[in-house]
């Protein structure tokens, strides 16, 4: 077993996050997360390569967060401000810093990039949906047709084998995912919430009953080899460029789903379990943009009904 090294208060910020990764998330969490994790001691060594434990208050907190937030957007100062709150707390409980220092951080950061449009409208989804080549096999846009009518993530398409398809009762289950970021192979889903049965139109159910027939039943409807996701967001991109429509990526389809949905009145605890996502409050951060203007819909049409009632 390898020896736990022992921290004074004299010892910098840095040792102990990396001695922190070392011993709670290497191993623990998702290859993606603890390149997250790495990458942001990367940037605590360069903002705070001198900070002792015994330096840490509300101030040198804040110090800390003004100085990342010079390279970095709004939204990435608060993902590091998580990550890095872990790690303070946990010396806050072994009395090496002696008061919580992250209590009523203020968030600053550069100014956003212009955002590249993430969805479609329904008419663009219909002439992409139209325009897909459905008559020569499994391909790319096979699975641009599947996330589009589903909203999964990349890699839960991938994983589909034709024993995850009921097509006598039109539904599809998620239960795992295709790592294609690494070599290949199923992994477990990205939360609980992920594993989910997903109903789908009896359209799409039997065309996949039809184009899988042959495919043996454990075996990934879209993956023969190695996969990137270049190559169909690549394929989408052809789509969306022919028809004069805003280039998204195969991200952006799932997207897609979710905003038309919302805009048709599915409610927001639906379509989060749709999505798999972990809680509706992320549902609510994601589509905020959009759930803000369905209430203000909603508000003209009760002000509406109200006048209706003199």
């Amino acid at each position: 077993m390898q020896k736990v090294k022992t921290f004074t208060k004299d010892d910098l910020l840095i040792d102990y996050f990396d001695n922190w990764i070392d011993l709670y998330k290497r191993g623990s969490v998702r290859k993606v997360t603890l390149e997250k994790y790495l990458n942001n001691a990367k940037w605590l060594k360069r903002i705070a390569s001198d900070i002792k434990l015994q330096d840490i208050n509300r101030s040198t907190y804040q110090r800390i967060l003004n100085a990342y937030a010079e390279y970095h957007e709004k939204q990435t100062v608060v993902d590091f401000h998580h990550q890095i709150k872990g790690m303070i707390l946990d010396a806050v409980d072994e009395d090496l810093i002696e008061r919580d220092p992250t209590r009523k951080v203020v968030f600053k950061g550069k100014q956003p990039r212009q955002k590249k449009q993430k969805y479609l409208d329904q008419y663009q989804v219909h002439n992409l949906l139209e325009d897909l080549d459905l008559d020569h096999g499994i391909n790319w846009d096979w699975l641009i047709l599947l996330i589009a009518k589903t909203g999964l993530r990349f890699s839960e398409a991938l994983e589909l084998t034709p024993d995850d398809f009921d097509f006598m009762k039109s539904t599809l289950t998620v239960n795992k995912t295709w790592n294609y970021k690494e070599d290949g192979g199923f992994q477990p889903t990205k939360n609980k919430s992920s594993m989910r049965t997903i109903p789908i139109d009896y359209q799409t159910a039997m065309r996949f009953q039809a184009i899988t027939n042959g495919v043996p039943k454990d075996k990934p409807i879209f993956v023969n080899g190695p996969v990137c996701n270049s190559t169909p967001n690549h394929r989408l991109a052809k789509h969306c460029k022919k028809l004069g429509i805003p280039v998204i990526s195969i991200h952006g389809l799932r997207h897609t789903h979710a905003s038309l949905l919302l805009s048709t009145g599915v409610s927001v605890p639906s379509i989060s379990k749709r999505l798999g996502h972990a809680s509706i409050a992320t549902t609510q951060k994601v589509y905020l943009h959009l759930i803000s203007e369905l209430e203000n819909q909603d508000n003209d049409q009760i002000m509406r009904y109200l006048s209706s009632l003199n």
